[in-house]
């Protein structure tokens, strides 16, 4: 029997960020969004309307957006018990975020329904049906989601099938059966999906959680049952212990069970990558697939066979999903992936040439310190045009200097001075700011603006702080990402040093930079 074609639905920016430690600032959930789109993720779940300001500006911005691949979509809960559906405000959010697309979940579950509603199983049934019904009626694409389905089932599968007839009847264009505390085995799962299955008469949508380790099997055994859609989130994120990891998922899908998802996986490092370090969040060295560590060899019989026959310890082709492979005593590749990012960047490089060779020793170099450019594209062109001489000087710095002045029952100051040369000019500001980085940008800026006025478009849009080796204490050195914004684009750069200061001017300079490379048309 030939696999039905399957959808990835993204819920990093609403369930992602239910996990302990997790949170996006709207202009980062507009980034995330903006990567997963181009990645070719079909629905991407933006948040909950009205639940906090930041979703709710998010959709404010979305609405604003083209978006090639994804369907933006609102999530929200079915209408509450005894209350019409057109008078349910929460609903009628979900019509004010303007998504193509909607997804409500719905209660499943009896013990859930009569102790945590406190309605009766009828009146659950018909909440299910109208707000179903409700957002058809105003042209939305829905989406119901059977919260904790596989427990429901096991205690009352009529009920748990009724639920689904409901919003079946009511016209949902996917039922998703929801694995919610994520304790389930696989074969259970895919027992009950195959039944759901041939109950409907038409496939089902799968959301699994990580509590057993097995959010990823699970997953795997619904669509092997007749599953048409995995939800999930990038690098696992989620609630307790997390979420189905979609940058497992995908290429287990695509290049293990032969399930076209139209992607590019030779980009799903990078974009696992850049949602780590937009969420401030180490990245696992181990995780399967994209982890540095997926495919590092280190020693003895390993790195002699792997050096013959790359397959007989690597599942796959490294390379396929954008990762490299690392021999420990003698580092073999890396090389294609500085090729493909100086291509894109309309620079010329030749595989095997010097430039090359110097190129991927210096980010190695650097990465091993603590950089990190996933998220830093502009960084990295900078650095790559740097090392080939291809960087133009717009100014040089002599010296810089920060005061701060903390004026007990009077409140703090800072002061900074920045010394330039633009030109062979030397120019000297002084300016004052909300912090150090803050004074240093307008310093800078006062310095620039005569020489290069375009220079006023860009404003920082965020600044993010990561400590590398935490076990030095206050000696550990502090990586800065800045994401810098035209009004038209958005790019991120990063800074490394033991100084947090001298980390942010870093940032700040090559934001600066990228910015005149790459002035607006």
């Amino acid at each position: 029997m030939s696999q039905a074609p399957v959808t990835i639905y993204d819920t990093t920016l609403r369930d992602g960020t239910q996990g302990t430690g997790i949170s996006f600032s709207t202009l980062d959930k507009i980034r995330v969004a903006q990567r997963l789109d181009a990645f070719g993720v079909h629905y991407i779940e933006g948040g909950w309307p009205g639940s906090n300001p930041k979703d709710a500006a998010f959709f404010q911005e979305a609405a604003k957006l083209k978006w090639n691949h994804a369907k933006i979509t609102a999530f929200g809960m079915t209408r509450r018990g005894r209350l019409k559906v057109e008078e349910d405000p929460q609903v009628q959010m979900l019509l004010d975020a303007q998504t193509p697309a909607v997804t409500i979940v719905g209660k499943t579950w009896p013990l859930h329904v009569t102790e945590v509603f406190q309605v009766s199983l009828e009146e659950n049934l018909a909440m299910i049906a109208d707000t179903v019904a409700y957002l058809k009626a105003h042209g939305r694409e829905v989406l119901y989601d059977a919260e904790h389905f596989f427990d429901s089932f096991r205690e009352d599968p009529d009920y748990s099938l009724r639920t689904l007839d409901a919003a079946v009847g009511a016209g949902a264009d996917l039922v998703v059966l929801c694995e919610t505390n994520g304790g389930a085995l696989p074969q259970w799962v895919g027992e009950v999906t195959a039944r759901v299955v041939a109950h409907l008469g038409r496939p089902v949508g799968i959301h699994t959680h990580n509590d057993g380790g097995l959010g990823v099997a699970n997953a795997l055994a619904a669509v092997r049952a007749g599953a048409c859609q995995v939800q999930g989130t990038i690098n696992g994120y989620g609630e307790r212990v997390g979420n189905c990891n979609l940058v497992s998922i995908m290429p287990n899908l695509q290049l293990k069970m032969g399930i076209e998802l139209g992607m590019d996986l030779s980009k799903l490092k990078e974009l696992s990558f850049f949602v780590a370090e937009l969420a401030n969040v180490p990245q696992d060295i181990r995780a399967p697939f994209v982890g540095q560590a997926a495919f590092t060899h280190k020693g003895g019989l390993h790195v002699h066979a792997v050096q013959k026959l790359a397959r007989t310890y690597e599942h796959l082709d490294p390379a396929l999903v954008g990762n490299e492979r690392i021999i420990s005593i003698s580092d073999m590749s890396g090389q294609s992936n500085v090729l493909m990012k100086a291509q894109g960047m309309g620079l010329e490089l030749e595989k095997g040439s010097t430039a090359v060779s110097e190129v991927l020793a210096r980010v190695k170099q650097l990465e091993s310190q603590g950089y990190e450019f996933e998220a830093a594209e502009a960084s990295f062109e900078l650095l790559l045009r740097r090392l080939m001489g291809q960087c133009p000087t717009f100014f040089e710095l002599d010296e810089y200097h920060i005061s701060h002045r903390h004026h007990p029952g009077a409140g703090e100051s800072t002061e900074a001075t920045v010394k330039v040369r633009v030109e062979g000019k030397s120019s000297y500001t002084v300016d004052e700011g909300d912090g150090p980085v803050n004074a240093l940008d307008r310093a800078l800026r006062k310095a620039l603006l005569p020489h290069y006025p375009q220079l006023a478009q860009v404003r920082l849009e965020d600044y993010k702080v990561r400590i590398i080796d935490g076990s030095a204490g206050t000696a550990a050195k502090t990586r800065v990402l800045i994401v810098s914004s035209d009004g038209q684009r958005t790019w991120g750069t990063v800074g490394l040093s033991g100084n947090i200061i001298d980390a942010s001017w870093q940032a700040l300079v090559d934001s600066l930079e990228y910015f005149l490379l790459h002035p607006m048309a």
